[in-house]
């Protein structure tokens, strides 16, 4: 019997405030649940507009701690509600400034499984995130969940190869790359990069945008997320690129042994050759 898994993906428009987000967020997970899925994904600090279209002290009130922070503690409740396994993207402090993009993942009993938090920190034009966020320290944490084996990769990580490795090799069987990226910066390689990374490292990828404009900058979010396959084919239709979206799909993980057999990539790796691309 085919190993079959009903994930979905949101792409939501900022409401103005945390708390008609967080409440909107958990209205499309009930309605996910309604539909059948086992796991759910929210867009880069979703609980939040991207106020890092600007550098200014204001916006570390966004931060708040993870795993005891109000968000997540709201988000484990939803996941023990629905029977899904969460994964939940928001700007943590861990301490007194120590700041970090993350993602917390929470099994489908509530149970917070650990975090992600994001590598690769982009310093440009309308994403000042240095400004903001510490890289990541944790790895590639591969959660085993309800559903299987999920990794998280944020946003700008989506460009470095080697995180998308990693967590393949760690036995990510589906990847989750919430993301706030806008229309003209990099919208052609939206649908390159993911199913690209879904064939290299065979496995199911969850690629979430936010969409519409904001209020902390000019900012285009233009959605299209999606879910793509090991053969790094679409399953389904993205979403629109100018309105709020949820997205259920059917993932069949056995597709992920079929292509690894049929492919061997990962046979056919040759770790003992690669010294030269971890040196400064």
């Amino acid at each position: 019997m085919a190993h079959v898994v009903r994930a979905a993906l949101v792409q939501a428009t900022w409401t103005g405030d945390t708390a008609s987000m967080v409440a909107k967020h958990e209205e499309h997970a009930r309605e996910a649940a309604r539909q059948g899925a086992k796991i759910i994904g929210f867009q880069e600090v979703f609980n939040a507009p991207y106020f890092c279209q600007v550098q200014e002290p204001e916006h570390y009130r966004w931060a708040e701690p993870v795993p005891d922070g109000p968000t997540v503690t709201r988000m484990r409740e939803l996941a023990r509600e629905t029977g899904m396994v969460v994964v939940v993207p928001v700007f943590e402090v861990e301490q007194s400034g120590f700041y970090y993009n993350t993602a917390a993942v929470i099994d489908a009993d509530g149970t917070y499984l650990g975090k992600y938090r994001k590598h690769h920190i982009p310093q440009v034009k309308g994403f000042w995130e240095k400004y903001y966020f510490k890289p990541g320290n944790l790895g590639w944490p591969v959660f085993d969940t309800a559903v299987g084996k999920v990794g998280v990769y944020i946003c700008y990580d989506r460009h470095f190869p080697e995180g998308w490795r990693q967590l393949g090799l760690n036995g990510a069987q589906l990847v989750y790359n919430p993301s706030a990226t806008s229309r003209g910066l990099s919208a052609h390689l939206w649908q390159l990069e993911q199913p690209a990374a879904a064939v290299a490292n065979e496995y199911f990828v969850a690629a979430i945008n936010r969409v519409g404009e904001e209020e902390y900058g000019d900012n285009d979010f233009y959605g299209t997320s999606y879910f793509v396959d090991p053969r790094g084919q679409f399953v389904g239709e993205p979403a629109s690129d100018k309105s709020e979206e949820l997205v259920v799909r059917d993932l069949d993980l056995d597709l992920i042994e079929e292509v690894r057999q049929q492919w061997a990539f990962y046979r056919d790796r040759r770790p003992d050759a690669y010294e030269g691309l971890v040196q400064p």
